[in-house]
């Protein structure tokens, strides 16, 4: 079902809207349950209430950081499924998020005195491994398949690193454990101060490239005959979603599918435009994540599920599907 061109605006606004409304609505569900009439009191009130203390302390960073690593991870999804041209492309399954994964469990675990620098290592790590299964999957360019073959393997490989560390370091695992499943528990405003520079950098860069995304989708010779330097532009787009999923892995950890999740409902209501679907995805990314991590920190009762086992339970017959779909 795709929407008319007036109606994507009034769609798109009124998500971004919605956005807001969840981020506050959702501050009053948790183990202590408030009032809508109480969190906004806290927002206006200078006195050291309970509310104010689980609203400004403890939910409502969370609620932000919810909305920021989901428009970042949707948005990493959508620029590179469009430069594949491959609906199955996204963070994880293209090895962004081990290789980033890998290396920040490196400082967490061996190296903490390098922890300042987490998100540009952990980007160099992502893009290194986004890099190496780019050139497994080339024969005569790139087909799905490949993709999600060499995706597997890389992830694997990485994956064992993972493990390996974990053992050599294994009293030392319990700090990076939320982290290796994708977590919000316990993040707090600086946590939002750290993501918040990087996603403005990204986020706004990736609307600077929705010309050139459409333009890819033509075709190379089409894009070479409109004076697009086609694999420049390949590496740009891939360069932004790389960043874009590094840095989020490197703070939240590893949250899956929803790089593959937000861009297919995206086109499935706006088209193939990029122009609409970044925006749309931007805002849908952090509407998922949201309701995501909210599900995580209340289905369980008293103990906390991470946010990524949540994504990964419904992102994972979502994938099937799509693979199965696609024909791949």
């Amino acid at each position: 079902m795709k929407l008319s061109l007036s109606n994507k605006y009034i769609v798109i606004v009124l998500s971004f809207f919605l956005l807001l409304f969840l981020v506050i609505f959702f501050t009053t569900i948790g183990s202590v349950s408030l009032t809508l009439e109480e969190v906004i009191q806290a927002f206006f009130s200078d006195e050291e209430t309970v509310a104010r203390t689980i609203v400004y302390r403890m939910r409502l960073p969370r609620n932000i950081l919810a909305t920021l690593v989901g428009a970042n991870l949707a948005i990493s999804g959508i620029l590179l499924q469009s430069v594949m041209k491959n609906p199955l492309a996204d963070p994880g399954i293209t090895g962004v998020s081990t290789g980033a994964s890998v290396v920040a469990i490196f400082i967490i675990l061996v190296a903490p005195h390098w922890i300042h620098a987490l998100p540009l290592f952990a980007f160099i790590g992502g893009a290194l491994a986004c890099g190496l299964v780019f050139l497994l999957a080339w024969k005569n360019g790139i087909q799905p398949i490949r993709i999600v073959l060499a995706g597997v393997a890389v992830n694997s490989i990485l994956g064992g690193f993972i493990s390996l560390l974990s053992i050599l370091y294994s009293d030392r695992i319990q700090s990076a454990l939320f982290w290796l499943n994708g977590s919000l528990a316990s993040k707090t405003w600086d946590d939002i101060y750290l993501l918040l520079p990087y996603s403005i950098i990204g986020l706004i860069a990736s609307l600077f490239l929705i010309r050139s995304a459409n333009v890819l989708q033509l075709g190379d010779e089409s894009a070479k005959n409109l004076g697009f330097n086609v694999s420049r532009t390949r590496l740009l787009i891939s360069a932004v979603a790389v960043f874009l999923a590094g840095v989020t892995t490197a703070i939240v950890g590893v949250i899956g599918f929803i790089g593959l999740i937000v861009p297919h409902v995206s086109r499935m209501l706006m088209g193939s435009d990029h122009k609409y679907t970044i925006p749309f995805s931007m805002v849908l990314g952090g509407i998922i994540l949201l309701v995501a991590d909210t599900l995580a920190r209340t289905v369980g009762g008293a103990i906390e599920i991470p946010v990524g086992v949540i994504t990964s339970i419904v992102g994972g017959p979502f994938f099937l599907y799509l693979l199965r779909k696609k024909g791949a």
